[in-house]
Parts: structure tokens; C-alpha cells; sequence
């Protein structure tokens, strides 16, 4: 039986869910995902995370977590690219650089007519090697960066690019697991479930 709903389409999120052992439904939210004129990264993917999970909890009591993930390059969103093209200048601009990668997470409860929603947002530095444009075109055309902020998974085959991290790895899959069990358990959901 679920516990909660997971208010996102990706796989990704499912497979740290699946991790921690989290009985959820999934109920993916189409909601717009513009940048908002001069918004801070921090601020574009907690409020994200935060209107999946409002928006997913108008059809349940259960608790609705929400997320959003996006990668950062000083101060500068690097979203999905939006062609083959795209993700090869979002690579080039990766390469040999250290950059961050944001998730943010919130949970929306119901609390009798009212609904409450905790959020957070966590921050993994990510250090690249330097790509050559080889290295680059070769990758793209594994198909793997095409739905992935800043065109690139490193749960995947771009995992030979990392050079190191600071901070959460699950962070940068998709779901800082951490945070997103706090948030769980301090509204009672269970983890480790079998």
C-alpha cells in the first residue's frame, strides 16, 4: 500500500525511492517550468518541487513529495537541453569545471482543511574533467543526456566525466535521500519497507 505519492515522472526518483525501501504512486504533475525573471536557482527549484507537490495533493490525503533538479554553472541554470546541439555546448561548458547541482525537495501534508508543505533545497558540487569535443559528441549519441539537467547522469555513462563531488551523490541523481527521509519520517512515513 502507498505511502505517499511521488509527484514526478523520473525514473530516477522512482530507483532512490525503490532504495530506501518507500511504498509510493506515482502521479507525475504538468506544471510550467519557466525561470522567472531574475530568479536565484535555490529559489526556481524549491518553488518547483514545492507546486508539483501542491498540485499533487488536491487528489489525495496522502503526502505528496514534489522535486526539482537543476544544474548550475556560475549562477547560470543549465536546464534539459532542447536538442543534440544544445547538450553539446552545455558539455563544452561543463567540461573542466567544478559546478553545483541543486535538488529541491517538499513534501505536502494535509492537516485537517489545510495543507502544509516543507521544503528544502540541497546543493552537491560536481568537478568535471576536461572533454574533449570527441568525448563529447560520443556521449551524445548514447541518447543519455537528452532528458537530463545540464545533459549529463551520473548514475550513467557520464559517471567516467566526474572527476569528484562534495556532497550528496543522490543529490545529483534526482533526490537527496537524507533530506527526503527526514521529511518522511517526520510525518510518520515509513522507510525501509519491504
Amino acid at each position: 500500500m502507498a505511502h505517499i505519492v511521488l509527484a514526478s515522472a523520473s525514473p530516477r526518483r522512482r530507483e532512490l525511492l525503490d532504495q530506501i525501501g518507500v511504498q509510493y504512486t506515482c502521479e507525475p504533475q504538468d506544471i510550467d517550468e519557466s525561470i522567472l525573471p531574475n530568479e536565484q536557482a535555490k529559489n526556481y527549484v524549491v518553488r518547483l518541487a514545492k507546486e508539483k507537490a501542491i498540485s499533487g495533493a488536491k487528489n489525495t490525503q496522502l503526502p505528496v513529495l514534489g522535486s526539482d533538479t537543476c544544474v548550475v554553472l556560475n549562477g547560470t541554470i543549465l536546464s534539459k537541453p532542447s536538442s543534440e546541439a544544445h547538450a553539446f555546448e552545455m558539455l563544452q561548458t561543463l567540461s573542466g569545471t567544478t559546478h553545483e547541482v541543486m535538488t529541491g525537495v517538499a513534501l505536502c501534508t494535509q492537516q485537517g482543511d489545510e495543507q502544509q508543505v516543507a521544503a528544502c533545497c540541497v546543493t552537491t558540487k560536481v568537478t568535471f574533467i576536461a572533454l574533449t569535443d570527441q568525448q563529447i559528441k560520443d556521449y551524445i549519441a548514447t541518447g543519455e543526456p537528452i532528458d537530463k539537467a545540464g545533459s549529463y547522469g551520473i548514475q550513467g555513462k557520464a559517471a567516467v566525466f566526474v572527476d569528484g563531488i562534495i556532497g550528496s551523490y543522490s543529490n545529483v541523481v534526482g533526490l537527496p535521500l537524507k533530506e527526503t527521509a527526514q521529511f518522511l519520517q517526520q510525518h510518520r512515513v515509513p522507510i525501509w519497507c519491504e
